[in-house]
């Protein structure tokens, strides 16, 4: 039976008289906060950073999916604002939470993110609310996590309040998805719920899928990134194989791509980065654990991806001594790319930071260009290299270093000035492979 709060938060989702609350404003929050306001939905965005609270109510993005002068407008218009002030959720009708669900150094989950926000929330809690956790997690945290430290305000999920676990899609970079275009899966702790998820989401996006259950919802997300996780896999240990072998693994893809059918590729890389390929397969692989279940192929797939840095460097130190005749610990290496993947700026879980940190243990002379990180910010597992700043990409610069490692594809590189003045390349990407570029200089890894 609906009740009067799921009356009344369905006239106001579908007039779009909502306030929508966003917790988060990274690669994940500030898409879908600018999603929501295109909507018609007025939409506050909270972030703990009063930084990126200024820079947003400027105009200003700082995430390559949200133009700023899109946000600028949004702004301009009052459909959108940030705010660090978090008693505010108490106006909003719907909060989407998309906050960071890394690992602890044991990599195992850590949902301290996830727990501190919901205690948030919690104290701004009131009747009619809808909550949604868009964070990555193990299938169960809305269920087993959230749901009880919301329901210690004193509310009920599905007759209070309502909640919905819908998992985020974003891909940086890629200007073929938008966040409204990616359709959305979601499912609600409750028919209400659901429904009322439903509606908001569908004024939101293109396409929404229900699904039976918050857990069904979660996994789902699981599966997407564990099964990219394993066939990356696949094709970085198939790279070791071809290359024991003296065969390109790059022409290999690309002749096995021609098939139309029962043939998906994927690309061999230094190792695997972003939030979600290095990290979600460790919170299902830790779940299965409280079940008595193993995860092999994930925990293998984990296990190669995680060895490639260790490859490259290798690599790299034979075609140093074959074709430069120097030590790995004599020599100056520019590492070309920071980003986990091309045409971002976002380094999380980056295998180029990886390599940069096992060049310095090696004793080699490290640079690094990226055109979208100028500088270094302090991460947890690579604080030595906070403050390394981008160095220039010139013909001077570049016939300086014995090599040139490239770890990050980014279109908006001089591969012809590389190709021209390095005396030595060892491509981690097939970018010169793939522009047509030949050249006994040239060392894939």
């Amino acid at each position: 039976m609906e009740t009067d709060a799921c009356r009344e938060a369905a006239a106001r989702i579908e007039s779009r008289c909502a306030v929508t609350g966003v917790i988060g404003l990274g690669y994940v929050g500030l898409p879908i906060a600018a999603a929501s306001a295109r909507a018609g939905f007025r939409t506050i965005g909270f972030d703990i950073d009063p930084r990126k609270v200024c820079r947003l109510n400027a105009g200003e993005s700082y995430v390559g999916a949200v133009a700023s002068r899109d946000l600028a407008g949004l702004v301009a218009e009052g459909k959108f604002r940030a705010s660090d002030d978090f008693a505010e959720l108490a106006s909003c009708d719907v909060i989407l939470i998309c906050v960071p669900t890394p690992l602890s150094k044991s990599r195992e989950p850590d949902l301290g993110f996830v727990v501190q926000t919901a205690h948030t929330v919690a104290r701004h809690l009131r009747r009619g609310q809808l909550v949604v956790l868009e964070s990555t997690t193990w299938p169960g945290t809305t269920e087993e996590v959230l749901k009880p430290v919301l329901q210690a305000s004193g509310l009920d999920s599905g007759r209070d309040f309502f909640l919905a676990f819908s998992p985020e899609r974003e891909d940086p970079g890629n200007d073929r998805f938008r966040t409204a275009d990616i359709p959305k899966v979601m499912a609600g702790d409750g028919m209400e719920a659901s429904a009322l998820a439903e509606a908001f989401y569908a004024a939101v996006v293109e396409r929404v899928v229900v699904c039976s259950s918050t857990a069904v919802a979660e996994a789902v997300k699981i599966t997407e990134n564990v099964f990219r996780a394993v066939n990356i896999a696949l094709v970085n240990e198939l790279k070791l194989v071809y290359d024991a072998m003296g065969i390109d693994v790059w022409e290999v893809i690309e002749a096995a791509s021609t098939k139309p059918f029962g043939f998906m590729p994927f690309h061999p890389g230094p190792g695997s980065g972003g939030h979600c390929i290095p990290v979600d397969p460790h919170y299902l692989a830790w779940k299965a654990r409280a079940f008595g279940a193993r995860t092999r192929f994930i925990e293998l797939a984990g296990e190669i991806n995680a060895s490639m840095p260790h490859f490259v460097i290798r690599r790299l130190e034979q075609a140093l001594a074959a074709r430069r005749g120097k030590a790995l610990a004599a020599s100056s290496v520019l590492v070309v790319g920071l980003a986990y993947k091309k045409n971002v700026s976002d380094i999380r879980e980056s295998p180029a930071l990886g390599l940069l940190g096992l060049l310095r243990e090696e004793g080699a002379s490290i640079a690094y260009f990226d055109p979208f990180i100028g500088e270094l910010p302090m991460t947890r597992e690579h604080a030595a290299l906070a403050g390394l700043r981008s160095t220039g990409l010139t013909p001077e610069a570049v016939a300086d270093f014995d090599a040139v490692l490239i770890a990050t594809d980014h279109d908006d590189v001089d591969y012809g000035l590389i190709l021209t003045h390095a005396p030595l390349i060892v491509d981690t990407r097939n970018a010169f492979g793939r522009r047509g570029h030949r050249d006994a200089k040239i060392v894939k890894a």
